[in-house]
């Protein structure tokens, strides 16, 4: 006895076209949450990777609580910026923000990126750091390595010497005479930099860390934490005259 095969149903199985209608759907909410969740594990896993490199098994078990203390604390940090940032999203994507609240959180926008791009002057919390250097130890890389690590930190302004360093900022070194951007530094050099200002000092004290590194080279370096920095300094903008933006 034979049995005829059964012809394909259009779309596959049921059970296969079920999964398809129940699949999840990428909806701008849905983009916009898994951005905001992808960039809270950056940062977390960016402050990991910065500790792994350092050492941990060089760490005492004070620095080690410190460091976990620091993470902890910068997770919180990104999880209440998540926490606002669907709560504005759902309000006004529901129609219940008015229109004061959506130019308010543009103007929010607004201002944040000019710090960002160091276009306008700053104030908050965070370190001054003073580097005494008489034999002019402190290299271009050495200071360029101290940037990054107050940028690794969390730093959202930052100013050496007088001069705003900005994400397109270039370190030069030139015979032992440093440079931001092409403009002079003179020593002693003083870093401000603005945001949480225990992660701040904790990134550059920590063993192993820039400081360190810095004595080791016959300077010294003096981390203060600060309740209010402010930074004046700008950044003169670069005049694009080939990217627009895509409509």
């Amino acid at each position: 006895m034979s049995s005829t095969p059964a012809t394909p149903s259009p779309g596959g199985s049921p059970w296969r076209r079920l999964r398809r209608i129940g699949g999840p759907r990428a909806t701008k909410a849905n983009v916009l949450v898994a951005a905001l969740a992808v960039l809270l594990g950056v940062g977390i896993a960016t402050q990991v990777q910065l500790t792994q490199e350092r050492g941990l098994r060089e760490l005492s078990q004070t620095d080690l609580v410190r460091v976990l203390d620091d993470i902890s604390l910068r997770s919180s940090r990104l999880d209440a910026q998540l926490r606002e940032l669907e709560a504005t999203r759902d309000r006004l994507k529901s129609g219940t923000g008015s229109t004061a609240e959506a130019l308010a959180q543009s103007q929010k926008r607004v201002d944040t990126l000019g710090i960002l791009a160091g276009t306008v002057a700053a104030r908050g919390p965070g370190i001054t750091m003073t580097i005494s250097d008489p034999k002019s130890q402190v290299t271009g890389p050495l200071l360029l390595d101290l940037i990054q690590e107050l940028r690794d930190a969390g730093a959202e302004s930052i100013d050496v010497g007088s001069v705003r360093v900005v994400a397109s900022s270039y370190v030069g070194d030139s015979g032992g005479r440093l440079s931001i951007d092409g403009t002079p530094l003179q020593r002693p050099l003083t870093v401000k930099a603005i945001g949480d200002s225990d992660t701040l000092a904790s990134a550059m004290t920590i063993p192993g860390g820039i400081v360190e590194t810095i004595r080791q080279k016959g300077a010294s370096a003096t981390v203060t934490p600060v309740t209010t920095v402010e930074i004046t300094s700008l950044h003169q903008p670069l005049t694009l005259t080939h990217a627009t933006p895509v409509e």
